[in-house]
């Protein structure tokens, strides 16, 4: 089962087994990651699931839709790595992926 890493704000990190087809968001939220709450349930409504994806990692990843973009712009402190942990299916390639959570969601 691939891996995720989630590192918070203050630079703790938090490894998470998240079966092929299930988000980042599912996976933090199913292992009681903090920092990652995933209000609407991924319907990308909010938010609460904004990570900071880890540069080597960004062109592994599909395009932000126009929709997730939207949200990724009311986040606290976007950046040019952010996105939605909703939004990123977890594959077998993707495994050791890391994100940074937002100091704003700690």
């Amino acid at each position: 089962m691939p891996r995720a890493i989630y590192i918070d704000a203050k630079g703790n990190q938090f490894e998470a087994d998240i079966p092929v087809g299930q988000n980042l968001m599912e996976g933090a939220v199913d292992n009681m990651i903090d920092g990652i709450l995933g209000e609407c349930g991924g319907v990308m409504a909010c938010a609460t699931c904004h990570v900071y994806v880890a540069k080597e990692w960004q062109d592994k990843l599909p395009p932000a839709s126009e929709r997730e973009d939207d949200m990724i712009d009311m986040a606290i402190e976007p950046e040019e790595n952010s996105r939605l942990s909703c939004q990123i299916e977890m594959t077998e390639a993707l495994d050791g992926i890391t994100v940074y959570l937002p100091r704003s969601q700690f």
